[in-house]
């Protein structure tokens, strides 16, 4: 592997690290100057090894290099010396000349878990604190993340930014979560990994690689808090079984023109079962404690999928743990997802009267399950409501899907 190839994926993985230990030292006031010397010290592997080769230990090298380029800033700096080194010294055993990067793998992980749940911070909108995270926690440059969002370039950017300046408005503190902010913020914390990884996995966006890095960085911030043993909780390793059971499906739901591939159609030798097998694990685990969390009943439900064969013990049981969902935090689309199951529990004409009752007239979900209920029962009402449910759809995935299945009704 040549350096053109190796940096962008260390890129990838020790971007983060290093800028997640350099913000905990200088505080969120001063978060572009941790940015900073972290692209300076890619830059400069970037122009070094393209003449000298790959050093023996290129994660060494940048740390190193990272090290030196912070202890050199602040020395030149007068601006930054003046505001923050005071503050540096004042937490170190070490002279001003001396002070400590600590790029240890406990530090690292330390970092990152303090950084999870600053950009966590319900100061900022639910998007923000995402584009947030995929840039700061994942690494995730402003064009990847546009094209995820399929929006362009300086939206994500201004999102990203305003995101920032409202951390430091806040003058919110980069430092390890108490046992009582943990109680108080875990729920914003794995609700945003949690619809993270949802861009990843239902994301319109066509780059199948960059969907499942994704949900792969999503998967990774719940293993930092599964490590650390003030957050590994119940309710965390319920939202990693959930995740690992879709994530086992993802090469599944999409063919080779990036369509999607609707449940019933998949090819289940296509599932990974390895993963299938470690959402079963992190399932067991989550059932510890008194707490039950929505990601638990997701979870239960993600599980059910993965199980192929259609019997009515299946459906059953997903419909229980659906009306279970719906109990505790209730959700139109919850709901519309329930009525699939209760179709094939009491039959399509149960379902189908319940689904009206939700009246999702402008979601092309809604329109697109009733045209299903509807195929063999009422031909005619079905292709109405496949023709609405294209009509509304955005995407061309989604339109596509729509008119395959407007296609399989028995003609009228």
């Amino acid at each position: 592997m040549d350096s053109n190839q190796l940096i962008p994926k260390l890129f990838r993985t020790e971007y983060q690290k290093i800028v997640s230990v350099l913000c905990r030292l200088f505080g969120i006031q001063h978060i572009e100057i941790a940015e900073d010397i972290v692209s300076d010290t890619f830059l400069a592997a970037a122009e070094t090894w393209s003449i000298k080769g790959i050093p023996e230990n290129p994660v060494a090298w940048l740390y190193t290099v990272a090290k030196n380029k912070t202890k050199n800033h602040y020395k030149r700096n007068s601006v930054f010396e003046q505001k923050i080194v005071t503050e540096i010294q004042h937490n170190s055993t070490k002279s001003g000349d001396e002070i400590e990067i600590d790029l240890s793998d406990k530090n690292i992980s330390d970092s990152q878990l303090a950084m999870i749940f600053t950009i966590c911070n319900p100061c900022n909108s639910n998007e923000a604190q995402i584009a947030l995270a995929l840039n700061l926690l994942c690494g995730f440059g402003v064009s990847e993340i546009s094209e995820a969002f399929l929006t362009n370039r300086e939206v994500i950017y201004k999102r990203i930014n305003r995101a920032k300046e409202k951390l430091k408005e806040e003058n919110i503190t980069i430092q390890q979560p108490s046992v009582t902010e943990i109680k108080n913020r875990l729920d914003n914390v794995l609700k945003t990994i949690y619809l993270l990884f949802s861009e990843g996995y239902y994301s319109t966006s066509q780059n199948t690689i960059l969907r499942q890095d994704f949900c792969a960085e999503a998967m990774r911030l719940v293993y930092l808090l599964i490590q650390n043993k003030t957050t590994n909780l119940p309710a965390v390793n319920a939202l990693m079984a959930l995740m690992c059971f879709h994530a086992s499906r993802f090469e599944a739901r999409t063919n080779e023109k990036g369509e999607i591939i609707l449940y019933e159609d998949q090819d289940e030798t296509l599932w990974n079962t390895e993963l299938i097998d470690r959402g079963t694990y992190y399932l067991g685990l989550s059932s510890s404690g008194e707490q039950l969390s929505k990601y638990h009943l997701e979870a239960g439900i993600a599980y059910w999928h993965t199980q192929k064969e259609d019997t009515p013990e299946k459906w059953a049981r997903i419909l229980e743990l659906y009306n279970s969902l719906l109990i505790l935090e209730y959700s139109p689309i919850a709901a519309l997802n329930r009525t699939y199951a209760l179709s094939k529990v009491k039959g399509k004409e149960i379902a189908i009267a319940e689904a009206e009752k939700l009246s999702l007239q402008d979601n092309h979900f809604y329109h697109s399950l009733l045209g299903s209920l509807y195929t063999g029962h009422d031909n005619a009402k079905a292709v109405s409501h496949f023709e609405m449910a294209y009509s509304l759809a955005k995407s061309p995935a989604d339109k596509t899907i729509i008119l395959k299945n407007k296609n399989r009704v028995p003609s009228v």
